[in-house]
């Protein structure tokens, strides 16, 4: 993300109820440091949280940042299974002094600590009690026990929980928190069992992202405790209506599409396609329906706009998908909108997210698209042809390639040169039919710097060359900067 992107999804998670956000790895790099500074400045509500590992300039680095949030925490982890044991080398004792040492710095600067065992389920039990209590008696206030590879179960996962809770010491006096991840599709489970059992924090994230098969979805474990309170009475502070306006602005900077059939914020969530499923519908909507639409955000109407609509109606649209404009931005989307309008008959809800999406940074944009031409079929090479506006300059090219998009790309790469690596190009169709819009998202990485893109045409490659350029207008101001959001250390992530 940018920094602006972080500042703003950070704003919204605050806005929505969550209790602590765990802003970033203020040591990780100068863009992480300022980014969770700001954040900590700026929100109203939650507790902001920085991650630092056992060392005390990570910790050091992390109050820096933090120290000004109206709430601040210190989350402060380590590896204490035999695999991650030996990456430092530190046997156990040594292990366990350092856990003290480390968190009693935290907790001199901080009144609120969080500490970590990270791979804490696959931790012997006993050095698991062991270090839990020592953690707890240097002045930890909330315990997080990671399913760090996603290995655990349910059952496990409650057990784990319970058996701290009987045989550590001092551990009824702090909070326990779960941190899962979803290799083997269980984490939402895992989260639940585990608050069951006594846990009170569940780590999560927004469209269950996260490292390899991600985390615990924030949607899930939000409306499996509001729609099943008569089976698991507890509750959040989020405000569940939200949902899917995070949802979609988070998949729209982060670059990863919602999967259709995701629970709660996928596409097909709440569509019905069976006769008897459309039946029942129609009688009563509870028949297939275990919550509403409107529970999580998303409005009745889909069909909404046209190209006869005004200003006022898209700035009213917007608002009600959770999109705040200023006039300036209104009147750049209005331009789109109508453009859009004029190829497409009817323009839905998702028509509108996917313009939204559509984001570009005028003062950054040293490169536009001025104009492209693609030919491609059966008999290759394809071939493509382009004219770039490059710092107000236009300069053209024809290139080949192993179809439109790479001849495409392979254009750009021959008028703005580079040596960075796509790491993701994906398309989705935004709505039904062969008019529907193409919403593409491109990720790319040059020594260190991640940076990504998106747009969204009816015309597939001309959205593809628009995402890869604006992913790599963004790469020129972060080379710019110095690498300034480039990772400078080496670090393991408690995820």
């Amino acid at each position: 993300m940018t920094h602006a992107e972080k500042l703003e999804i950070a704003s919204l998670l605050d806005e929505m109820g969550v209790d602590i956000i765990e802003a970033g790895f203020p040591i990780a790099s100068e863009g992480d440091f300022k980014a969770v500074s700001e954040i900590a400045r700026q929100s109203k509500n939650a507790v902001i949280c920085g991650l630092a590992r056992a060392q005390m300039p990570d910790i050091d680095r992390c109050w820096e940042a933090i120290k000004h949030a109206n709430q601040p925490r210190i989350h402060t982890f380590i590896g204490t299974s035999p695999l991650h044991r030996a990456i430092p080398n530190l046997t156990q004792d040594e292990m366990a002094e350092r856990i003290h040492d480390t968190v009693t710095h935290a907790r001199n600067l901080c009144d609120n600590v969080q500490w970590s065992p990270m791979d804490a389920t696959r931790t012997e039990l006993d050095y698991l009690y062991r270090v839990v209590e020592i953690a707890i008696k240097a002045g930890a206030t909330t315990i997080n026990i990671p399913d760090t590879v996603g290995y655990t179960a349910p059952r496990e996962s409650a057990q784990l929980i319970a058996k701290l809770l009987e045989n550590v010491p001092g551990a009824d006096e702090i909070v326990f928190a779960t941190h899962c991840h979803n290799d083997l599709g269980m984490a939402t489970a895992n989260s639940l069992a585990a608050v069951e059992a006594g846990a009170r924090q569940i780590e999560c994230t927004i469209n269950g992202l996260g490292e390899r098969a991600g985390n615990t979805a924030l949607e899930e474990v939000v409306m499996a405790l509001k729609v099943r309170n008569d089976i698991m009475p507890y509750e959040t502070r989020v405000d569940s209506t939200k949902i899917m306006n995070i949802s979609r602005r988070v998949a729209a900077v982060s670059g990863f599409a919602v999967q259709f059939n995701k629970a709660i914020v996928g596409k097909n969530a709440f569509a019905h396609e069976s006769g008897i499923h459309q039946d029942g519908m129609l009688k009563n909507a509870e028949t297939f329906e275990i919550m509403r639409p409107e529970d999580v955000g998303l409005t009745e109407t889909n069909i909404v706009m046209g190209k006869h609509s005004g200003r006022a109606a898209l700035r009213s649209k917007l608002e009600n998908l959770g999109y705040e404009l200023g006039d300036n931005q209104l009147k750049d989307v209005f331009v789109r909108f109508k453009e859009l309008a004029d190829r497409k008959k009817e323009i839905y809800e998702d028509d509108l997210v996917a313009l939204m999406r559509t984001s570009t940074d005028p003062e950054n944009e040293r490169l536009k698209l001025v104009s492209m031409t693609v030919v491609c079929g059966t008999e290759g090479p394809q071939k493509a042809e382009m004219v770039l506006d490059v710092d107000g300059t236009e300069q053209s090219t024809s290139q080949t390639g192993d179809g439109p998009v790479d001849a495409a790309f392979n254009c750009i790469k021959a008028l703005v040169p580079h040596t960075a690596r796509l790491q993701l190009y994906q398309v989705h169709a935004v709505t039904e039919g062969t008019d529907a819009q193409a919403t593409v998202s491109v990720r790319m990485e040059e020594d260190g710097r991640i940076v990504t893109g998106q747009s969204a045409d009816t015309d597939t490659v001309v959205a593809s060359v628009r995402a890869y350029v604006h992913a790599l207008n963004r790469l020129l101001v972060r080379r710019e900067k110095g690498g300034t959001d480039k990772r400078e250390v080496s670090y393991k992530d408690v995820s």
